[in-house]
């Protein structure tokens, strides 16, 4: 090893070589008054000092260091600076502030490039701000921005309705910042916002609205009208709409008349009349002769009637005196002297036939005239249910011109649709039992009433294990906590206080079985085995509305889902149950904490999980629509949700029905109703407008109902506090005019935040200004401020019969509401018992529940599985409510193949503690 300064030399690399820099100093930016380094290394080098703008850095601003280059044995230097922002303020020069590495060896020096710094900054105010337009369908769109000045230059994206708006297809940002769209579609209606920013900060421009609009376009002409007089001069017309397209988003109405009239000639009827007869024809062989007559004077024409009458006569020749084969034919004995007792019998079977003709007759007339006063005066058809069909106008057939539409709105076409209307059992009971309804007609004598009436305030009917007797202090049956709050400006739907909820009961037994309150969302699975054999029990399962006032003190937690009972309290069963329940939460984003509730016997509800967390009490399998529950304890339950943030949501359902004015034959109101967007929430709507409709019908009121006039659509309700703003927009002001100040209706955030299941309504009147003005065009937008919208297009015809002005059901089958033993289940007995014993217990290749569970993808909470009796059955269970719908067995045969291949051993891992894993199962290896 050497040393002295030889070695030293050798060390820095003095081999005729000049130093190099390994890493130079690179442009910076001075953000705020942080200070930036600069940073230089290089080999070999004795030294390295900083210039910048000309003059040397002094030395004890310099932070340097050595460390050896482990390839080459040589060391190598680095040296730092701070530069601040007095610094680059304080220089006044021709160019930016600039500073270069200087470094020095043995045999001279070598300098690094200049690295430049900048204060960075950008202003506040664009330069240019984007503006609004209105471009036509297929139209050019552009949208100008010019970023605020900035160092170093901003970068521009643009945003369409907050979110990032990517350049693909006709969409071009490239010029000068410049949106551009070169065939403006529907959807890219809008607000367009123009973001700029840099590594300082993030500017927003004012947003431009873009609203592409359609002008209206006729459609063909129909077919002309048959004339409308039968004989004469008279009229015909044809029609034609504006639907093809339909004016959208403020577009131009279509010009030119709707309707076209022609004049017509029909030629009158003629009806036909008999000419002269003809001349006797001579004498027959058998004494007759024959003259016949023509219906020729005149001839029918033109759907005139045919002469009445004969056209041959027959007549004898001699008068009763020709001879026939040498006899006299009236001393000839009749024929049929040897039948005369066939023609008795005949005559007595004629005399018994119109007997029974006269007998129906006279029935049928005393019951006509008993029928104003009888029991016929209600339809029982419309209040027992079933399957009725109905008419309806097609609200419109999915324009391809229209927002999320497919199809052309014809406004023409009348289609009838056959559709379950389910009379649910609490509307048929308040129908017969309300008192109001029974009020305008005192002295109809109605059958069955009183049982009715009866059957309306009985409990639950229930059969129990000998010995054991009905308790319901646990759960009341019937009551609700909350209270209604009211709605000043749009009140809600109507419902009888009086009405008894959504229920289900069935009897089951060992079999186990289903048990369903349809179209709600809302079923109930009770495993085969998990009643015990010779016992059976009435089980019943009841949907009640609650306030969310009552869900806690703080307030601020709202039922995401119906309250469900299921009972009897008493139910003794050896495996748990399970549960679906519809719920209206957003649970795409984690934006939720979603609680399973449980009512006690003081009517206050305490929390049995959160759906993140594992139990071994309960298992909540939580999904998009629907949340599968494992109970082993009756009670009312109900998912309860908590926000964390604004950004939370829950899901509504909204829907516009229209209907003529009954007090106005030129009015016509439009009813828009927000419900949560769950089965149950929907059918308590249709419920309330169908009882409401049958009252229309009896006695002429002028209650709601209506037909729908758009598909339901889904909208987002953000917990932001910011209320929700229902607006009619695009009204025709040349034929139709609206009640003032009601354009646009509002609801406080907390009425719709808090309504749990409970329909709000809004109305608005419109009134034409003549009745040659038949059709309706026009869009509701429903809004919430700072949040989604949602917008209902309306293209219908006010002039509809009024029998046919009827609410529009999207329901299911309503029959069925329970199913006991095998046909209750998709997987079959035996195939689930053998499922059962095979992975129940583990064996040396992993095969066991746990994998079942992982395959099923319903392995999140193990724990739960692990502490019963047979896990696997259990699992099965979960999967039998997870695919009530679809039944797909192939699903299970696939997981249950991919369990088949597993070959190597796997380790059991849950969060029981060992007792529990001691005392329920055989814990793997």
């Amino acid at each position: 090893m050497l040393h002295g300064p030889r070695g030293e030399a050798l060390q820095h690399g003095q081999s005729g070589t000049l130093p190099h820099f390994l890493e130079e100093p690179v442009d910076a930016y001075i953000v705020k008054s942080n200070p930036i380094k600069l940073r230089c290394q290089a080999r070999p080098a004795l030294q390295i000092f900083f210039k910048c703008n000309g003059e040397w850095v002094h030395q004890s601003q310099h932070l340097s260091q050595e460390h050896m280059d482990m390839g080459t044995g040589l060391k190598i230097r680095e040296v730092m600076i701070n530069v601040s922002r007095q610094q680059v303020e304080d220089f006044h020069g021709p160019e930016d502030y600039w500073c270069l590495c200087v470094a020095w060896s043995h045999l001279g020096t070598s300098k690094s490039r200049k690295a430049t710094v900048r204060i960075a900054y950008l202003r506040k105010n664009f330069e240019q701000d984007p503006q609004g337009t209105e471009v036509p369908l297929n139209g050019m769109i552009v949208l100008h921005c010019r970023p605020p000045e900035g160092v170093p230059v901003a970068e521009v994206e643009w945003l369409k309705n907050e979110e990032t708006l990517k350049s693909a297809g006709a969409i071009d940002t490239r010029g000068d910042h410049n949106l551009i769209i070169s065939e403006a579609r529907l959807s890219d209606s809008g607000n367009y916002t123009c973001v700029a920013s840099n590594i300082v900060a993030k500017r927003r421009s004012a947003t431009a609205t873009v609203v592409v609009y359609v002008n209206g376009g006729w459609s063909s002409w129909t077919d002309w009208s048959p004339c409308n007089v039968r004989c004469g001069r008279g009229v015909q017309k044809r029609s034609r709409t504006c639907t093809n397209p339909a004016p959208l988003n403020g577009g131009a109405f279509c010009e030119g008349m709707s309707v076209q009239k022609s004049t017509c000639n029909t030629l009158c009827p003629v009806d036909g009349s008999w000419g002269e007869w003809s001349n006797w024809s001579v004498c027959s062989a058998e004494c007759d002769r024959q003259r016949s007559r023509e219906c020729t004077a005149p001839e029918p024409k033109h759907g005139g009637r045919l002469c009445d009458g004969v056209a041959l006569a027959t007549d004898n020749c001699t008068g009763g005196l020709c001879t026939q084969n040498r006899k006299l034919l009236h001393d000839a004995k009749p024929q049929d002297v040897e039948n005369s007792s066939d023609v008795a019998l005949y005559s007595g079977l004629a005399a018994g036939v119109v007997t029974v003709v006269l007998l129906i007759i006279a029935v049928t007339l005393y019951r006509r005239s008993q029928s104003e006063y009888g029991v016929d005066v209600i339809d029982s058809s419309a209040l027992t249910g079933g399957f009725q069909s109905f008419s309806f106008k097609t609200s419109r057939q999915a324009n391809p011109l229209l927002i999320n539409s497919s199809m052309q709105p014809d406004l023409t076409v009348s289609r009838t649709y056959t559709s379950p209307m389910c009379f649910q059992d609490s509307i048929d009971k308040e129908l017969m039992a309300e008192r109001s309804l029974l009020d305008p007609l005192p002295d109809l004598k109605v059958k069955g009433v009183a049982e009715r009436a009866e059957y309306h305030v009985m409990s639950h009917p229930q059969t129990f294990p000998r010995g054991l007797a009905p308790d319901y202090r646990g759960v009341p049956v019937g009551t609700t906590l909350g209270r209604r709050g009211k709605n000043l400006f749009t009140p809600q739907v109507s419902l009888s206080p009086s009405r008894p909820p959504h229920k289900a009961t069935a009897v089951f037994g060992c079999a186990g079985g289903r048990l369903v309150v349809p179209n709600t969302g809302i079923s109930l699975l009770v495993p085969h085995g998990g009643i015990s054999e010779d016992t059976t029990w009435e089980m019943y399962m009841i949907i009640n509305q609650e306030d969310s006032s009552a869900v806690s003190e703080e307030g601020s937690e709202v039922f995401l889902s119906p309250a469900v009972t299921y009972g009897p309290p008493g139910l003794d069963l050896s495996c748990p149950i399970a549960m679906t329940i519809a719920h209206c939460a957003e649970v795409a984003a984690d934006n939720w904490t979603i609680r399973l509730k449980r009512q006690t016997q003081e009517n206050k509800w305490e929390e049995v999980m959160s759906v993140d967390e594992e139990s071994t009490s309960c298992y909540c399998l939580l999904e998009t629509q629907r949340c599968h529950l494992l109970l082993e304890h009756p009670g009312r339950y109900a998912l309860v949700g908590e926000p964390l943030n604004q950004k939370a949501a829950k899901q509504l359902r909204l829907a516009v029905f229209g209907s003529p004015d009954t007090n106005n034959s030129l009015g016509f109101t439009l009813r828009v109703y927000c419900v949560d967007d769950t089965p149950h929430a929907f059918q308590t709507l249709t419920s309330a407008l169908l009882l409401s409709l049958i009252r229309r019908w009896l006695w002429a009121s002028a209650a709601g109902g209506g037909r729908l006039l758009e598909e339901p659509k889904i909208m987002l309700f953000r917990g932001n506090t910011f209320s929700l703003q229902v607006s009619i927009q695009d009204v025709p002001q040349l034929l139709w005019s609206i009640k003032p100040f009601t354009t646009c209706q509002e609801f406080s955030f907390s009425q719709v935040w808090a309504s749990n299941q409970r329909p709000l309504q809004c109305a608005f009147s419109l009134e034409r200004y003549s009745h040659s003005s038949s059709q309706l065009s026009c869009k509701i937008s429903v809004r919430q401020v700072k949040g989604e919208e949602q917008i209902l297009q309306v293209y219908t015809s006010v002039v509809e019969n009024e029998k046919g002005v009827v609410p529009f059901f999207t329901q299911s089958d309503c029959t069925i509401t329970s199913q006991t033993g095998s046909r209750a289940f998709k997987i079959p007995l035996s195939i689930r018992q053998r499922i059962s014993a095979t992975f129940d217990i583990a064996n040396a290749k992993g095969k066991d529940w746990q994998l079942l569970a992982q395959k099923l993808h319903i392995d999140r909470n193990l724990c739960y599985f692990a502490c019963q009796e047979s896990p696997s059955s259990v699992i099965l269970s979960l999967w039998e409510a997870q695919h009530q719908d679809s039944g797909d067995l192939d699903s299970l045969a696939s997981a249950l193949e991919e369990i088949g291949k597993v070959q190597s051993p796997r380790t059991a891992t849950h969060g029981c503690s060992r007792e529990e894993r001691d005392s329920e199962f055989t814990p793997l290896g």
